[in-house]
């Protein structure tokens, strides 16, 4: 059981033409597939808005309760179910869910002895229902996944997406019927070696490297931190291949980031 699972986030979600045909490149996997999306950039915008002074920390969000309840109306609201519709128009039977729904993925609190996140989860190896997650895909159904979880005592959590994205790969990777290949689509080629060149992107990145060059912030953000320790993190956790770049290059190995170890 072959199992592609797509994070889309950054500046694809923010413009309607652009998630558009992100989804349109999705639609084309062959197999199995899940989605999994962010928002923050739509959820900064619609904060600002409002007022609401936003604090990050090493590219994560400090989650109090009233931009918990943005995040939520954004995350599981507004992006998920247009996601939804837009995969419904090129035929993909696509369901949006969030942890809370059918228990899909249950966090835990942050703690908070170092930072204080506010309303943020995370999330460990017996987090995610693989069972609920095999039994859609057999449908035929695309389970469309924002970042949103629950903690199993009625409270939602905000949960950083990727993290998502590398535990139910990791989960499912467990099974031993199954083989997982975990791809990140961002806005640019791939992981880039000059943030002011677009076409400098890494074709390969193996841990090592990786350890070399999260030193160097003129080389990898803060962003682009969290997303790489998933990456390899999910490697290092028996998920058969790893990639980051644009959606257009979902099927092509040639042109975006691999990660090995």
């Amino acid at each position: 059981m072959k199992i592609h699972i797509v994070k889309i986030g950054g500046h694809l979600i923010n413009d309607q033409k652009v998630i558009r045909s992100s989804l349109e490149y999705f639609s084309k996997l062959q197999g199995y597939k899940i989605l999994i999306h962010g928002g923050g950039k739509k959820a900064d915008f619609i904060l600002n808005k409002m007022g609401i002074n936003q604090k990050m920390i090493q590219g994560r969000r400090i989650t109090d309760k009233e931009t918990l309840d943005i995040v939520v109306m954004t995350y599981a609201g507004m992006i998920n179910k247009n996601i939804v519709a837009i995969l419904q128009s090129y035929h993909c039977n696509a369901l949006g869910l969030c942890g809370a729904d059918g228990n899909c993925i249950q966090s835990y609190l942050r703690d908070k002895t170092n930072i204080d996140y506010g309303y943020v989860g995370d999330v460990n190896s017996k987090s995610v229902n693989t069972h609920l997650i095999k039994f859609l895909l057999k449908k035929n159904i695309i389970p469309v996944f924002c970042s949103i979880t629950h903690n199993g005592i009625g409270n939602l959590l905000n949960t950083n997406a990727d993290t998502i994205a590398a535990y139910i790969a990791i989960s499912l990777a467990r099974e031993k019927d199954s083989e997982i290949e975990l791809h990140f689509c961002f806005e640019k080629k791939g992981v880039l070696r000059d943030i002011q060149d677009s076409e400098s992107y890494f074709k390969k990145i193996n841990f090592h490297l990786f350890q070399k060059i999260k030193k160097n912030h003129t080389i990898i953000k803060n962003g682009m931190i969290p997303k790489l320790e998933n990456a390899f993190f999910a490697l290092k956790n028996g998920v058969s291949k790893v990639s980051i770049g644009l959606p257009n290059y979902l099927n092509d190995l040639n042109h975006k980031t691999i990660l090995c170890l």
